[in-house]
């Protein structure tokens, strides 16, 4: 139950108040946004919003979460050890919690309360048929 609560505040807090936010104003932070790792920083962004809105979706859903937590950790380090690397701790305390949390998510998994469709099609009746599996 622990990690259910940490999947649905970190990946919804993630997704509102940044990931849907870079989504809709996408083309006024493709001129001004950061190019740390020289991808041009219209490509920067893209990524961005993709682990910040898809991956967070994933995330509260329960759904491929160790995999979901890989962009995301790429994301938050490229912010608080390349980006805001020369700032105050008080500047990059916030992506080193997200960091702290999306590390946790990726050594424990998604918990018990997630939604596993890869699991639940080759849990079924028919898969079980076709993969040769005696029915229960």
């Amino acid at each position: 139950m622990n990690i259910f609560i940490l999947r649905l505040f970190a990946g919804s807090l993630m997704l509102f108040l940044h990931g849907i936010d870079k989504f809709q104003n996408a083309s006024i932070y493709a001129a001004q946004f950061a190019d740390p790792l020289g991808l041009g920083s219209a490509l920067s962004l893209y990524l961005v919003i993709f682990a910040e809105l898809l991956c967070s979706v994933l995330i509260i859903t329960g759904t491929f979460v160790r995999l979901a937590t890989i962009p995301l950790i790429i994301t938050m380090s490229v912010a608080v050890f390349i980006v805001h690397a020369a700032d105050p701790i008080s500047k990059i305390e916030l992506p080193i919690l997200y960091l702290g949390i999306y590390l946790t998510l990726l050594v424990s998994g998604s918990g018990c309360y997630a939604f596993h469709p890869v699991k639940r099609i080759f849990q079924s009746p028919i898969a079980n048929y076709f993969l040769g599996k005696p029915s229960k």
